[in-house]
């Protein structure tokens, strides 16, 4: 009996994290953005601080010509796909008028009171065509139920507010900050509550944290996600806030427990609120490709942080930053190289199901069907052509598998390996120094499953 328990548990826990580490279509959907906006505003704007104390009078905040408006289309113009707002920074300040709190712009000078940052923003983003997302802080520093009882349902009534009046909301991103309050004592977040809140009011939103449940934090603010990362990880005893596990939350886990790909947050600027001395310290237009290179092409997604100044509009220094930008991925992404598909040999042969290969839907997908871990992907130049780089795409329906890969490049005499790589994922984007070759063939070594493939692009 002893040895039948412990097979019947054993197949039960294999179910379970099968299930457990396939995307969801929230999961899925998420993924098929790269790279938008965060955007850290509010009291800390007009104090020169990161982390306000809580104490700071309402009036401080007074942006004398905001234009959200601007920002919106200052993000678009830079290709960015959506922005997330600090509705709630760990000062406790509410960019709307909650009904929860008397530490909100309702009782500051702005507009008489009568504004509301998110109504602004979101209608901004509607008329657009941009997605919007909120970022609320549990920490606060101003609410006098912060560190009792009764504070997890203000969390809940705050961010119930949020999630009903404002539009669909895309993400909803928790930070897992936890400090002392005005009255000196530090809260046990209901993140169980907090989540369930969101599933209830925003279904197809994702949810933010340190450790999901959708996605994770890279486990650094500089901007880099691991060579090897994996969108599955192993954190069933990790809790939002828990140190020592930046390196795994940067690899994530093979074959991990949970399905919980990346998000990779960085500041244009050295902090994360703006400060007027920080003005000639935006990151250039190539510390950001960088950047992209090893968030964006390395499996995960680009959350870039571009605060509004004091009057309420993105600083002319970013936007021109922001624009070099997409003109350098432009230059880089926009010259394909052109491959049909009758010129794709897989395994050494003609299959004519490689044209999802290279049909720019990612919907689809191609595998072999020999049902090998391995895979080998000959695509003929038809001449000697320049090459600098290649992104390849898993189909993740079926979840994570690739293990490894290299790409050789074929000069007229012989192969010869270009480059390498571990994980694919949702983007895996190489880069190299200019090279002729008349082919190029990618090797999939590894693989949990058979490999798939949705997608490949040569630049």
């Amino acid at each position: 009996m002893r040895y039948l328990f412990l097979s019947i548990t054993l197949f039960c826990q294999t179910v379970f994290s099968q299930s457990q580490n396939l995307p969801s279509k929230r999961q899925l959907d998420w993924q098929k953005l790269s790279y938008y906006a965060f955007t850290h505003f509010g009291p800390n704007t007009f104090t020169d601080l990161e982390w306000g104390h809580g104490t700071e009078t309402e009036d401080i905040f007074n942006p004398s010509a905001i234009d959200c408006e601007q920002w919106v289309k200052t993000f678009k113009a830079a290709g960015m796909q959506g922005v997330i707002i600090t509705a709630k920074h760990h000062d406790g300040f509410c960019l709307w008028p909650s009904k929860y709190s008397k530490h909100t712009v309702r009782e500051s000078k702005w507009k008489a009171g009568k504004g509301d940052v998110l109504r602004e923003l979101s209608n901004a983003c509607k008329k657009n065509g941009m997605k919007f997302g909120v970022y609320l802080s549990p920490w606060d520093r101003n609410h006098p139920d912060y560190g009792t009882e009764k504070y997890n349902q203000v969390f809940v009534d705050m961010l119930t507010e949020v999630l009903t009046n404002y539009g669909p909301i895309f993400e909803v991103w928790f930070d897992g900050a936890n400090g002392e309050g005005p009255n000196g004592k530090k809260q046990v977040y209901d993140f169980e509550l907090f989540n369930a809140t969101v599933r209830k009011l925003q279904p197809n939103a994702v949810i933010f944290s340190d450790v999901g449940p959708d996605i994770r934090w890279v486990g650094n603010e500089r901007g880099f996600a691991g060579e090897t990362n994996w969108a599955t990880i192993n954190n069933q005893s990790w809790y939002a806030g828990k140190a020592g596990i930046e390196k795994q939350l940067n690899e994530g886990h093979e074959n991990g427990f949970a399905y919980q790909p990346t998000e990779i947050d960085v500041s244009i600027r050295p902090g994360w609120f703006f400060h007027e001395k920080e003005n000639e310290k935006v990151k250039t237009a190539d510390q950001l490709m960088d950047i992209y290179l090893k968030s964006v092409g390395r499996n995960g997604n680009l959350l870039l942080n571009v605060p509004p100044d004091m009057r309420g509009r993105i600083h002319e220094n970013d936007s021109l930053v922001l624009i070099n930008f997409k003109e350098k991925r432009d230059e880089m992404f926009g010259k394909k190289i052109k491959i049909l598909a009758q010129n794709i040999l897989i395994n050494g042969k003609k299959n004519i199901l490689a044209k999802a290969l290279i049909d720019g839907n990612n919907s689809t997908q191609f595998f072999a069907k020999n049902k090998a871990n391995t895979l080998e992907i000959e695509l003929n130049l038809l001449k000697k052509t320049e090459t600098k780089g290649i992104m390849l795409r898993e189909y993740l329906n079926n979840g994570q598998h690739i293990k490894s890969f290299e790409i050789e490049g074929f000069d007229g005499k012989e192969w010869n390996q270009i480059t390498k790589g571990t994980t694919i994922g949702n983007r895996r984007i190489l880069t190299w120094k200019p090279l002729s070759i008349n082919k190029l063939r990618i090797k999939i070594l590894d693989a949990f499953d058979v490999p798939r493939l949705s997608e490949l692009e040569v630049y």
